[in-house]
């Protein structure tokens, strides 16, 4: 990799609600496709051409021209053993790396603390959405979530400045150091204590931006041009998660399916050209996930919960191109009616970790996993 100087950054997006792998990335010459869903198909003239057997949902055009470009990775077959098809459970084994029991740190959590071991950032990871994901949480590990760059800070809706002053010096003193507090109080204290100080810092990202990138109106590409004028304001974070649903499509699939990847891939779009508009994409590298796939067969207008899946790597330092086995749907060779998965997700964490991060994966992952080609050593 070409070195700018730059840290490493990490954007994370995830499909929650598990997206249809088979209507993303289409075998379209293989009939057995066309059989097992009479219903939930993409027409093969209709999709964008990957290669001679596999072609793009029309509703990616974006994703298409970086993957034309060679800066896509498609991770095939990714997944885990045993897959579980609940929502909760699946998200949490993608959200901690531990398939066998539950686990209490999420793996980027734990990648922060080794980053920034002294927690002397309190940016290292901001959550663009509400709350905190699971991958994020680990204890000592401060987090800003972010709704609206615009409008975040404490306090929001207090308009007067006087009395917003007021409130915050009240705040302050809440969280101020106290000798007597006992454990639990004083890292309460100290969450407090991070949020002003992560809100005072976020808040002039926005007044340091300027791009000509018109970026579009839906929930995901605002959320990734809060992620740009956060990165662009050089403010020290390394890790940028947001996530977009739901994918959760058990009935009128393909119209919900296709505004899914309308805005998905139209914020991409716009983040790309922000990252190169910047010079900042052969420093960013972008993370596209979900909890499982769906079932190979559809169920009349959707499709239910599955277990293989599809992954994407997307960057200007990407190796693009396709990674991992495309499961066969060969009903021998299926998962109880899914698409088994081939390749565990650490794999793509440790790969991530180890040669865009910089850091010790077996930890993070819980494990050893064979790492794949889509970054260079």
């Amino acid at each position: 990799m070409v070195s700018s100087g730059r840290e490493k950054n990490l954007v994370i997006i995830q499909l929650t609600g598990a997206n249809d792998a088979l209507n993303t990335v289409v075998p379209y010459n293989n009939g057995l496709y066309y059989d097992f869903r009479p219903n939930v198909n993409m027409a093969a003239e209709d999709l964008l051409p990957l290669n001679d057997e596999l072609g793009l949902t029309p509703h990616a055009p974006e994703v298409k021209s970086l993957w034309d470009r060679g800066k896509v990775a498609l991770i095939n077959g990714i997944g885990y053993a045993n897959p579980n098809r609940s929502h909760f459970r699946s998200m949490d084994i993608w959200h901690t790396a531990e398939p066998d029991k539950i686990a209490t740190e999420g793996w980027l959590g734990r990648a922060v603390k080794d980053m920034d071991p002294q927690g002397e950032n309190v940016l290292t990871a901001v959550n663009f959405g509400r709350g905190l994901p699971r991958s994020l949480a680990s204890r000592g590990v401060p987090v800003a979530s972010v709704g609206n760059l615009e409008t975040y800070g404490l306090f929001p809706d207090v308009d007067d400045d006087q009395q917003k002053k007021y409130t915050l010096e009240a705040f302050a003193r809440m969280y101020g150091p106290d000798r007597s507090r006992d454990p639990v109080l004083e890292s309460l204290g100290q969450t407090g204590r991070d949020a002003l100080r992560g809100a005072d810092i976020l808040r002039t990202a926005p007044e340091r931006y300027s791009s000509s990138i018109e970026y579009a109106q839906s929930g995901i590409a605002q959320s990734l041009k809060n992620a740009a004028q956060v990165m662009f304001a050089d403010l020290g974070t390394r890790i940028y998660y947001t996530s977009v649903g739901s994918f959760d499509t058990h009935g009128g699939e393909l119209p919900v399916h296709a505004k899914l990847w309308d805005d998905v891939s139209a914020a991409i779009g716009d983040f790309y050209a922000d990252l190169e508009e910047h010079g900042y994409q052969d420093d960013t590298l972008i993370f596209v996930w979900s909890e499982f796939g769906r079932r190979i067969k559809d169920n009349g207008s959707g499709t239910d919960h599955g277990a293989g899946s599809i992954a994407m790597v997307i960057g200007g330092e990407v190796n693009g191109g396709m990674y991992g086995r495309f499961p066969s749907l060969e009903e021998a060779e299926q998962q109880e009616g899914d698409l088994r998965a081939n390749n565990d997700f650490r794999s793509t964490y440790s790969t991530i970790l180890e040669r865009w991060i910089g850091l010790d994966a077996p930890s993070i992952v819980n494990g050893q996993f064979e790492q794949f080609e889509f970054i260079s050593k």
